[in-house]
Parts: structure tokens; C-alpha cells; sequence
């Protein structure tokens, strides 16, 4: 603008008379004026012209199969599992196995001192040493009977009495020798062994320690399958069928193994209004352990929907909301703010039931720039 009215000045002064000058002054103002509205009509052009889009990266929803499914607290059981309790009672004195060692099958785990018991043996073993002496004596006087009576010599009553004595002292007999095989089985339970081959499990006893045949000496695992045992609220169980997919999950909600309902129980547990479901599972790696709270999910079935990024949703007042590239007239994109209904997490992305549908592009940059309306040009 300075530079124009020097301009002016300079041809002003070029004129030499008064109305030239005023001639030439009138023509370079009309000339400024038209150079001013011709630059201000540019600027408007421009203005209207709309501003340039913001680019950002999309991605196309696509509707994916998803599964059914509820998840529950379950507990992991052997199915080789033996608890080890004494058959007897008394105090501990020997511990031959440690938490943790493989054993086989009739090997030696523990002793409970066996001193009272043998000394009741003995005594028994001696009442039928002793009656085996009167058996044999009962014998010899039933053959000498015999003869005797043969020879008329004593009468038939006392060959009765003598078979009588003699039915008596084998019966003694029979009876002592009874109670000595069952004292000696006894005795025999005062040596706890291993009933089958497996892993010995925490030993809580200690030597001197006094048990009696309700006390957990240990317990013995066989590596191998386990069963898994799921509570599922009464309100589901008319969804409980046979074969239906079970996947057990680490804490991280991946799958550990996968496996189909084995077992559903016909009752209802009173106390908790759930009902027993059971699945085998196959622990190869020993990735599970006996009496492990884990998480079951049972798959009732499968259905399709949308997914988006988790980092492409936000949320405002509990409602979910994503960013979609909504085409225009012309090619042009702008930025469209869909409300969304929000299902289950599938790894980094989200289950959507309602808001978006397939085909839609996503936007999943940029979005805390944007607003509804805004134009946008989508990158793949």
C-alpha cells in the first residue's frame, strides 16, 4: 500500500494543470481500487475453495466369526490321584520319601512304630504254638482210643468223648492260627507303601509325629490327564449339552488346552445353585497342577460381527465411540463420530455389535485431532 500512493504522488506531479491533475489523480485511484478488489476476490476464491483433508490410516471392518461364550472359575483334578491316610494308628517313625520323588508301585513311604504290634504276634504265635501241642496230644489220645475200642476195651462213650476232645483242640487250633494271620496282616499296615507308581506330593507329617487313620500322610500323582470340574449357575444349564468345547485359559486369557463337556451332573448343589460340568484334559507339558483354580470357558456357540482396533475407540460418559472415513460427493472423505455397542475383547480388538458394519473404514490414526465433519483423506 505505501508503494502505491509513492506511485501516486510521482504522477501527480507530472500532470501541469490543475484539472489534468485532478484527471490523474481520479484514474490511478479508480486503477487501485480495481487492483484492491481484484486481490480481495483471489483471496475469497481461494476461501471457498475449503480447506485440505487431514490425512489419517484406516482400516476396513470386516465381520469375523466369534464365539458364545461365558467364563468360570474351575478346578483342576487327577484322575490318578491316590491320598495316602494310615490304616492304623500310632507314631511316625520313619519318612523314607521326600515331596516330589517318583515311586514306584509298593515302594516304601513311611513307618509307624510297629513295636506293639509285633509284641502282640509274638503273644499270639505263642497260643498257637501251645495249642498245637494239645492238638497233638488230643490226637494221640483219639488213636489210642481208637484201638482201644477196637479191642473192646473202653466203651463208645469214651471214644466219642476222646473225637470230642479232639474236634476241640482243631478248632482251637484253627481259630489261633486265624488270629495270628490277621495280627500279622496288621502289622504289615504299619509300613506305608506306595499303591501305585507316581509323584509323591507335600508330606505336611514329621517323624515323631502320632496319627490315626483319618490323617493325610501325603498324596500320589500319576503325570498324565487331568479332569477339570466347572460350577455353571443353574440360569445356564439348559445351554449344557455333551461334546460342547471347553478351553482352559492362563491368566493372560490364552488357551491352554481345549477339550468337550465329558460329564454334566443331573443335580443341583443346594448350597451354590450351579451345576457340576467335567472335561478331560490332557496335560502333556505339565502345564497344570492337581486341585488348580483355573478359567473355563464353554463356547455355546458362534456368531458374526465387526471388529475394531481398541486404540481406534474411545470413550465418554461409559459410551463407546470410533472415528469412520464416510465418503462424499465428489471423492471427498470427511469424519464421521458413530456411537458403538461394545462386546466381548478379542486380543487387540474389540467385538462390535452395533454402530459400525462391515465394509466400513475405520480410522485408527489421529483421532484425538479429529471432530465429526472434519474432511479426512483415508491411507491404507
Amino acid at each position: 500500500m505505501k508503494s502505491m500512493a509513492n506511485n501516486i504522488r510521482k504522477h501527480i506531479r507530472k500532470c501541469g494543470r490543475n484539472d489534468a491533475r485532478f484527471g490523474c489523480v481520479l484514474a490511478l485511484v479508480l486503477a487501485a481500487g480495481f487492483t484492491v478488489g481484484c486481490t480481495s476476490h483471489a483471496a475469497q476464491s481461494a476461501h471457498a475453495g475449503g480447506p485440505v483433508g487431514m490425512p489419517v490410516k484406516v482400516e476396513e471392518a470386516k465381520a469375523v466369526p466369534l464365539n458364545d461364550s461365558s467364563e468360570y472359575v474351575a478346578t483342576v483334578k487327577s484322575r490318578d490321584s491316590a491320598v495316602i491316610m494310615p490304616q492304623v494308628e500310632g507314631q511316625i517313625t520313619q519318612i523314607f520319601v521326600h515331596s516330589g520323588d517318583r515311586l514306584e508301585a509298593g515302594s516304601p513311604m513311611m513307618e509307624i512304630d510297629p513295636l506293639k504290634q509285633q509284641a502282640t504276634v509274638k503273644s499270639q504265635e505263642s497260643a498257637r504254638a501251645a495249642q498245637e501241642a494239645n492238638l497233638i496230644l488230643a490226637k494221640k489220645q483219639f488213636e489210642r482210643a481208637q484201638g482201644l475200642s477196637a479191642a473192646g476195651v473202653v466203651s463208645k462213650q469214651d471214644m466219642d468223648q476222646a473225637k470230642s476232645t479232639l474236634d476241640a483242640a482243631q478248632a482251637q487250633m484253627d481259630s489261633l492260627a486265624s488270629q495270628v494271620r490277621e495280627q500279622e496282616v496288621q502289622l504289615h499296615y504299619y509300613k506305608v507303601v506306595a499303591p501305585r507308581s507316581g509323584i509323591v506330593g507335600d508330606v505336611p507329617v514329621r517323624v515323631g509325629d502320632r496319627v490315626t487313620t483319618t490323617t493325610q500322610l501325603t498324596t500320589v500323582d500319576k503325570p498324565g490327564s487331568l479332569e477339570i470340574y466347572v460350577y455353571v449357575p443353574i440360569e445356564h444349564s439348559a445351554q449344557l449339552k455333551m461334546n460342547l468345547p471347553v478351553q482352559v485359559l492362563d491368566s493372560e486369557g490364552k488357551v491352554l488346552a481345549n477339550s468337550r463337556v465329558s460329564f454334566i451332573s443331573p443335580q443341583v448343589d443346594n448350597t451354590t445353585q450351579t451345576v457340576l460340568v467335567k472335561a478331560l484334559i490332557a496335560n502333556s507339558n505339565d502345564a497344570l497342577r492337581q486341585s488348580q483354580f483355573i478359567r473355563a470357558r464353554l463356547v455355546w456357540g458362534t456368531h458374526s460381527n465387526p471388529r475394531v482396533p481398541i486404540l481406534a475407540v474411545s470413550r465418554l460418559a461409559g459410551q463407546y465411540f470410533a472415528f469412520v472415513a464416510e465418503p462424499q460427493q465428489g471423492g471427498a472423505y470427511v469424519a464421521r463420530q458413530k456411537p458403538l455397542t461394545i462386546g466381548q475383547t478379542v486380543g487387540n480388538d474389540f467385538e462390535v455389535q452395533d454402530g459400525i458394519k462391515p465394509g466400513d473404514k475405520v480410522i485408527v490414526s489421529g483421532t484425538q485431532f479429529l471432530l465429526d465433519g472434519v474432511p479426512v483423506i483415508p491411507l491404507s
